[in-house]
């Protein structure tokens, strides 16, 4: 009698065990507890020591409030311009409102991942391909807007959506290779014709000092023959000055214009 005793007594220490065990909750600082007895949604709990009907009565679910980073898997997308991508975005949400996290949908995350891609999907399918590689950051407020509407009736709280990669098919990149080089052409061409037309400007200005004043001219050639002086040429060749050519070409017009002496031979009678 005794034997048994002890074994009672043993087994229902086990289970005062179990039962205090399994009673005591501990809830850290970043989390709350959504509690439910006999099914039914209570009080919200708070960090600390907690203590709940164990057995099946009651029953504590935690919930993190940290932020959660959800990397969206990468999505086929045919954009406006039919054009066929890849694309893959990060998702940043908290939790708001532990309750409707845990009552109104079965596993928040999850959905919260369904809800990015179906959205980023719809999202970029209405932007060309120009759009979403030049207003990225536009294209990300908008996906921002749009999950933070599915997921408030779920107490979540989309801080943030940022599109990570887009993938470009091979001939599509070959493509716009072969752009960039023809802009960048364009531009080493224009900015070419822009220094031509500078400097034609600038010997322009140049002539009309010359003209006015005829000693500049002399000047610059005597600073021409002193440059080549100090090269230690073998050979130099002295420019002949306009101004000799000029009256060369003129006595030569002169000489080509005047009318040559006819010779008659007198007839002997």
């Amino acid at each position: 009698m005794g034997i048994f005793a002890l074994i009672v007594l043993g087994f229902i220490a086990l289970v005062v065990l179990i039962g205090l065990s399994s009673a005591i909750r501990i809830i850290n600082e970043y989390e709350r507890g959504v509690l439910f007895r006999l099914g039914r949604l209570l009080e919200m709990k708070g960090p600390g020591l907690r203590l709940i009907i164990p057995f099946g009565i009651d029953r504590l679910v935690k919930i993190d409030l940290r932020t959660v980073t959800l990397e969206v898997p990468p999505q086929e997308v045919i954009s406006l311009d039919n054009v066929t991508i890849k694309v893959n975005a990060v998702i940043y949400f908290l939790v708001v409102n532990p309750n409707w996290a845990v009552t109104r949908v079965a596993n928040f995350i999850n959905a919260t991942s369904q809800i990015a891609q179906t959205t980023l999907r719809s999202v970029l399918g209405q932007s060309s391909l120009d759009e979403l590689l030049a207003n990225r950051e536009k294209i990300n407020t908008t996906l921002q807007r749009i999950i933070d509407e599915q997921t408030e009736p779920w107490g979540i709280k989309v801080s943030t959506v940022e599109i990570k990669d887009v993938e470009l098919p091979s001939t599509m990149q070959r493509a716009m290779a072969k752009q960039a080089e023809a802009e960048r052409e364009k531009r080493a061409k224009i900015i070419h014709a822009e220094g031509e037309f500078a400097a034609s400007q600038q010997l322009a200005n140049a002539a009309e000092v010359i003209a006015t004043q005829p000693s500049a001219l002399q000047l610059r050639y005597l600073q021409t023959l002193t440059e080549i002086g100090v090269e230690r040429n073998t050979v130099i060749v002295f420019p002949v000055p306009i101004d000799m050519i000029e009256q060369l070409m003129e006595v030569r017009a002169q000489g080509a214009t005047k009318p040559t002496p006819t010779i008659r031979q007198a007839s002997s009678s």
